[in-house]
């Protein structure tokens, strides 16, 4: 089967997954709460996860093919989604009052970052084994982190009772 094929059936499968659990799962949950508790729940993964991308940087871990014009702003771009998170964390169970300011730029930029990588990706011709051994970010954390953006939004958009 072509790498091609196999590279978009696997990012595809995590995203439809990934939109079937926060659609059955997740967001009935988060609507039992209160809206910073759930938005806390939503921005953790990125806790974690964003800071995986920066492998793109490390020589030998990722395969020399991926071209710079990716690998540079798809690593500074998680980073940044990634000390923003932190940041929106700190301020949520804080319950400052620029929480929400932070929570919106985070998941602007966070948003952007990965619908970035996603159109980028293909303009410049990055074949799914120029991943090399972190072919799983964009298969595996990318997709369930665009849905916590999208309820990210869906929650600070909606309004409050």
């Amino acid at each position: 089967m072509n790498t091609r094929i196999i590279f978009g059936l696997s990012a595809l499968t995590s995203f439809v997954g990934s939109v079937v659990f926060a659609r059955y799962h997740l967001w009935a949950y988060l609507l039992t709460k209160e809206r910073q508790t759930a938005l806390l729940h939503l921005v953790a993964p990125h806790l974690f996860f964003r800071f995986v991308g920066l492998s793109f940087l490390v020589p030998g871990v990722v395969s020399t093919l991926l071209p710079a014009a990716f690998a540079i702003p798809a690593a500074y771009g998680d980073l940044g989604a990634g000390v923003l998170a932190i940041v929106a964390t700190i301020g949520l169970s804080k319950r400052t009052s620029w929480a929400v300011a932070v929570i919106w730029t985070f998941n602007v930029w966070g948003a952007a970052d990965l619908l970035f990588a996603i159109f980028q990706g293909p303009r410049l011709q990055v074949e799914a084994g120029d991943f090399g051994a972190a072919f799983f970010i964009p298969t595996a954390i990318v997709p369930p982190l665009l849905v916590t953006h999208a309820l990210i939004f869906k929650l600070l958009l909606r309004r409050q009772a």
